[in-house]
This record gives C-alpha cells, structure tokens and sequence, in this order.
C-alpha cells in the first residue's frame, strides 16, 4: 500500500464505494482506538467491535462535515467519538449486569469508564505511538536494511557511532549520514501523516 497523506485518505471517504480509502483508514486509526477500548475494560473482540463501530461513526460524521480543522485536531474529534462509544458501551454493560442480578447495581461501572482527562491523555499517548510506528515502518520500505539499523542501533540504543559503524562494518561517517537522513525523513512523514490531524 502507498503512503497517503491522511487529507488523501479522508478525501476518498467522500465517495461511499471507495473500499481503498476505508481499509487505509481502518489501517492508520484502528489500533488506537482499539487500545483505547482495552484500557477502558473491553475484551479483545468487543474492542475491535467497539473500534469498528467508532471509525463507522468517525466517517459518517466526516461525510456529513461535522469536523470543523478550525476546532480543533482530528485526532481530538476521534478522541471524543471513541470516548463517547466506550462510555456507552460501559452504560450497556452495566445495565445488562443490573438485569441479571436485580437490584445491585453494579458500581464498579463508573471505574471501569477513564476520568474524561486521563483517558484524552492515554489517548495521545496512544495516538503518537501509532503515528511513529506508521512512520517507521514507512522508514523500512524507503531505506536500505543497512541505513536503518545503523539508525536504530545509534538511537534506540544510545550506542556510540563508532560501535555501531564497527559492529555494521561502515565508516562511522555513513552512521551519522544515516542518523540525519533517517530523522529529516521521520519529521517529514510524521508532518504528512499528520497534515490534518
């Protein structure tokens, strides 16, 4: 699959039978809100459930040109769709519960549904996670094996260049040369990736 910039992918929801435009959606907003859902007490299929419902929900409301960008980052609208999907999920929950055991109603729902705050900040937590992890894996695919491991190697491991470029069998010279290309390149997906968000 190609790299789209999300105004790309949110201009072909427009068009109901583009099935490209949803599954690149569903490939680049699922994971946070299925994670999002887990946090918020759901087992993994009601999860994905809830998360199938969410993005339905995001792409009707973005057909119907209910986000306004002056507002506020898409990535906040999706916050407020999923959160309110999870707290109704939780409100079904609980009530089904109350019926099987009359008159005790369950007060452990109000735990289980995140403090609005906490959960927007576990959300943008999630949020970036998901967006360097795209952009990353973009990084694979553009990049020879050899420039990406010296990258990772001297970043994530905080090894020195020179231990890394021994250990690749580079000069330490193509390590940093590998460090700015690889990092310029990741400033300029994440500004693409999130060109609307």
């Amino acid at each position: 699959m190609e790299w789209l910039t999300t105004s790309t992918i949110l201009d072909g929801l427009m068009a109901y039978e583009n099935d490209d435009a949803w599954s690149r959606l569903d490939a680049r907003f699922r994971e946070p809100v299925v994670r999002f859902a887990r946090r918020a007490g759901l087992a993994p299929p009601e999860a994905e459930d809830l998360a199938q419902e969410v993005l339905l929900a995001f792409a009707e409301s973005y057909r119907r040109g209910e986000y306004d960008r002056q507002r506020g980052r898409l990535s906040s609208w999706l916050f407020g769709i999923a959160y309110n999907h999870v707290r109704r999920h939780r409100q079904k929950a609980a009530r089904a519960d109350a019926r099987r055991e009359p008159g005790q109603m369950q007060t452990h729902f109000f735990d289980q549904v995140p403090d609005e705050r906490e959960a927007e900040s576990a959300w943008e937590r999630d949020w970036e996670s998901a967006l360097w992890t795209e952009c990353l894996a973009r990084i694979r695919i553009e990049f020879e094996p050899q420039t990406v491991a010296a990258f990772e190697l001297s970043l994530r491991g905080e090894r020195k260049p020179a231990d890394v470029a021994r250990d690749l069998g580079l000069p330490v010279k193509a390590v940093y040369n590998a460090r700015h290309r690889v990092l310029k390149r990741l400033r300029e997906l994440r500004s693409e990736f999130e060109d609307m968000l």
